[in-house]
């Protein structure tokens, strides 16, 4: 296991072959938590494991309450009712000051009810008294916002550690991770086109296509998952390109307005990773024909860009050419 700033993440990923999205990713982890899980009873002995550690994933409120108190008779409830409203997102601990004396005196609980809010093992908000049901209310969905935030700068390291270990060749351990991203959210569309690009890199093409498939039609437009099913494309479009390289580059040695021969080399380029190269075999037939063949090797090269994505620094430096070339 990996662990970073917000979590632990697998370094390894399933190297079995796969026919659907539940065998290569499991099943996706529910959301929310029944009530009996959102709600306790702690102590002074267990305060620690009930609030400082669990409040390193999520909000823990603690309401502090004693049996003669009457105001904590009418608060303690519309606290368990919002808590249980919040779906999972915070949790609820209550402590009965009369038996956890020393613990409530250690935080300075000097009358009750008092509400605090621990959230990463500090405190972070509370109030005291009997409040509205709408204040209580405001007060839980501020907690599940910092929750939110968290999980937020969770998924963009997890994603931005996926992205490194590709551009490293490492795509096993990028698919691990890729996977327990689609567990925790199965709405991720970055996850599922990395999942692809990886199982692609790995070789695993049946597999990738497989996870292209099963990808929920509404984002099937997202940028992620169309610049791997690109990939896909390009990779079946220049299967045994590889081949012809050196009677390509023969054809083009003799004929350098052979545009044909120049697309086919990009795609065969292409093929066996030499990007750089696929890219400037484009550029240079567009430089010297823009419009060949309705503009085949400029569309070509978008599908390249695609396949790369936008944020890929060749992508970048091909398209500040490109554009030097079509505008200048």
């Amino acid at each position: 296991m990996r662990t970073g700033r917000h979590g632990e993440w697998p370094d390894r990923g399933d190297q079995t072959g796969v026919e659907s999205m539940e065998q290569l990713i499991g099943q996706a982890t529910p959301a929310g938590q029944g009530a009996a899980g959102l709600i306790k009873d702690s102590d002074t002995r267990n305060f620690e494991a009930d609030v400082i550690k669990e409040s390193m994933t999520q909000p823990v409120i603690v309401d502090f309450w004693a049996p003669w108190c009457g105001p904590c008779k009418t608060l303690g409830p519309l606290l368990e009712k919002a808590v249980q409203a919040a779906g999972g997102r915070v949790k609820m601990v209550k402590i009965n000051i009369d038996e956890n004396q020393q613990l409530a005196q250690q935080l300075r609980i000097q009358s009750i009810p008092t509400v605090y809010a621990f959230f990463q093992g500090r405190p972070v908000d509370g109030f005291m008294g009997a409040v509205p049901e709408s204040q209580i209310g405001q007060f839980v969905d501020k907690l599940s916002q910092l929750r939110g935030q968290d999980e937020k700068a969770m998924v963009a390291e997890a994603l931005e550690q996926a992205e490194a270990s590709l551009k490293q060749g490492q795509a096993e351990q990028a698919l691990g991770i890729y996977s327990q991203l689609l567990q925790h959210d199965d709405r991720l569309a970055a996850a599922y086109g990395g999942m692809i690009r990886a199982l692609f890199q790995m070789g695993r093409e049946e597999d990738a296509r497989n996870v292209l498939a099963e990808v929920p039609e509404d984002l099937a437009q997202d940028q992620a998952i169309t610049g791997a099913a690109k990939q896909l494309e390009l990779a079946e479009a220049s299967a045994g390109a590889a081949g012809r390289i050196a009677d390509l580059e023969e054809r083009i040695l003799h004929d350098p307005d052979d545009h044909q021969a120049r697309v086919d080399l990009a795609m065969a380029y292409y093929a066996m990773g030499r990007n750089e190269l696929a890219a400037e075999t484009l550029l240079e037939s567009i430089k010297r024909d823009r419009e060949w063949n309705e503009s085949l090797a400029r569309r070509k090269l978008l599908e390249f860009f695609e396949a790369w994505g936008p944020m890929d620094p060749l992508t970048v430096k091909a398209r500040r050419r490109l554009s030097s070339l079509l505008y200048a």
